[in-house]
């Protein structure tokens, strides 16, 4: 393949990246400012016509329940979490994709406690999005690695 078309997939994979981290800083901004009574209230809304269909259908029912267990803490934990783990990942973007020769082995470093921490994660959930989420970071780790080669490689010498 192609240096040049390699670059592009790093790109993409980069932005792709730096998309998820907004989501993730929306997502924690708003669960910051969402109300645990907010949070049930919406979730009894989604599930009330499957739960009268069939009460005990698996989603329906674990999601009303978590929903309902909803604390404020784990809340607070969980828009502290989104907010920070999206802002280390736009700070780390944006260093990728303006060449910052530093940003390419913390991007490693960080994405691959990421990793550790998915893999940790899905041996209690076997979440398959886990697994999906934790082959696409290891991809791009894997082009993050490629473009740092690449970068190094054509750095004038001292």
């Amino acid at each position: 393949m192609k240096e040049q078309r390699i670059h592009q997939i790093f790109e993409v994979s980069v932005l792709l990246k730096g998309a998820h981290a907004l989501i993730e800083c929306l997502g924690g901004i708003a669960l910051a400012f969402i109300s645990t009574s907010t949070i049930a209230h919406l979730v009894n809304w989604l599930t009330r016509d499957e739960l009268i269909e069939d009460p005990r259908d698996l989603v329906a029912t674990r999601l009303f329940a978590w929903a309902h267990h909803f604390s404020v803490s784990t809340k607070t934990f969980y828009a502290l979490y989104l907010l920070s783990h999206g802002a280390v990942k736009i700070f780390l973007v944006v260093g990728l994709l303006r060449g910052k020769l530093w940003s390419h082995p913390a991007s490693m470093i960080v994405l691959g406690l990421f990793v550790l921490y998915q893999l940790y994660r899905f041996s209690y959930t076997h979440g398959a999005g886990l697994i999906v989420l934790t082959i696409f970071d290891v991809f791009v780790m894997g082009l993050i690695w490629h473009e740092y080669r690449l970068v190094r490689r054509h750095l004038p010498t001292r």
